[in-house]
C-alpha cells in the first residue's frame, strides 16, 4: 500500500494554542508519484510486531500506530496477524524534508490493517484516531489530492484545485521541524498580517499561489534558512520550500 508524500504550497503561522503550539493555515497537496510503501510480509524474524527496512524504526510512528489500534480494543485481531506477519516499510520519501513522510506512513499503517484485518473503521474515525498521532496525520487518512489546512493541523477542508507539474529537489540536509519552528519565534514575526493572507490564499489555486514570492507563501522559508544556511541558495533561486524543509520545488514550465 502507497504511502505518499505531501507538499506545502503555502503555509502560513498566525498564532499559537495554550500549550504554544503554532496554529497555521496552509494548502496540501497530495504527491502522486513520491511516497513509501507498506505491506505485510510472511518474511519473519521475531515474535510480535516487528517491521523490516533499511530505515531504522525503533520507536517510530508506526509503533505508536500500533499501540493506538489496541488500544481502541482491536489488539487481539493485531496480536494474531503479527505472530504470522511481519510488517516491510520500503523508505522513498525523504526524511527531514518537510514532506510529511512519517505521518503519511502512519496514516497507510491504520489504513492497512483496518482493510486486511476489516477493522471497519470509517474515514471519520480514522481521521480522529490519526490527529492523536501526529498533526498531518489526518490529511493522509482524508482521501482528499488537495486540501486547506488549519488549527494545528486537524482542521481539513478539501479544495478543489489546478496544481502545475512541480519539479521537486531534495537537498542533502534534514530539516529539524521543532527548531526551524523555535527559529522563527526568535524572529520579528506579524502574525495578524500572517492571518490576512492565509485567508486570501485559501481562496487562490495552487497554480495562481505559485506566482507568489517564495517567502511570502511560507513563514518557514527564513528561518529555515537561518538555522541551515546551505538552504539559502534555493531561497535565492526562487525555489519553493516545502513545510519546515528541507525539499524544495519550482513549476515544470
Amino acid at each position: 500500500m502507497k504511502a505518499n508524500a505531501k507538499a506545502n504550497i503555502f503555509l502560513k503561522i498566525t498564532g499559537f494554542d495554550g500549550r504554544r503550539y503554532h496554529y497555521i493555515e496552509s494548502r496540501y497537496v497530495l504527491l502522486d508519484e513520491l511516497f513509501d510503501e507498506l505491506e505485510l510480509s510472511k518474511d519473519k524474524q521475531k515474535e510480535g510486531f516487528e517491521i523490516l527496512s533499511d530505515f531504522s524504526c525503533e520507536d517510530n510512528i508506526l509503533h505508536k500506530a500500533y499501540k493506538l489500534l489496541c488500544e481502541e480494543g482491536f489488539q487481539n485481531e493485531l496480536e494474531a496477524c503479527f505472530s504470522q506477519y511481519s510488517l516491510k516499510l520500503d523508505k522513498k520519501i525523504p526524511v527531514g524534508g518537510g514532506l510529511g513522510g512519517g505521518s503519511s506512513d502512519g496514516a497507510c499503517f491504520l489504513r492497512l490493517m483496518n482493510e486486511n484485518l476489516n477493522l471497519k473503521l470509517s474515514t471519520e474515525r480514522l481521521m480522529k484516531l490519526g490527529a492523536r498521532l501526529g498533526a498531518d496525520v489526518s490529511f493522509f487518512l482524508s482521501g482528499f489530492k488537495s486540501a486547506n489546512v488549519s488549527g494545528i493541523g486537524q482542521l481539513i477542508k478539501e479544495f478543489d484545485d489546478e496544481l502545475p507539474r512541480l519539479n521537486f529537489t531534495f537537498p542533502d540536509l534534514s530539516c529539524n521541524t521543532a527548531l526551524v519552528y523555535e527559529e522563527f519565534d526568535k524572529g520579528a514575526f506579524d502574525l495578524k498580517k500572517s492571518a490576512i493572507l492565509a485567508k486570501e490564499f485559501q481562496n487562490h489555486t495552487s497554480k495562481r499561489l505559485l506566482e507568489i514570492k517564495n517567502t511570502i507563501l511560507n513563514d518557514l522559508f527564513t528561518p529555515c534558512v537561518s538555522l541551515y544556511p546551505k538552504m539559502s541558495m534555493f531561497l535565492q533561486g526562487n525555489y519553493f520550500l516545502s513545510g519546515s524543509g528541507s525539499a524544495v520545488f519550482k513549476v515544470d514550465e
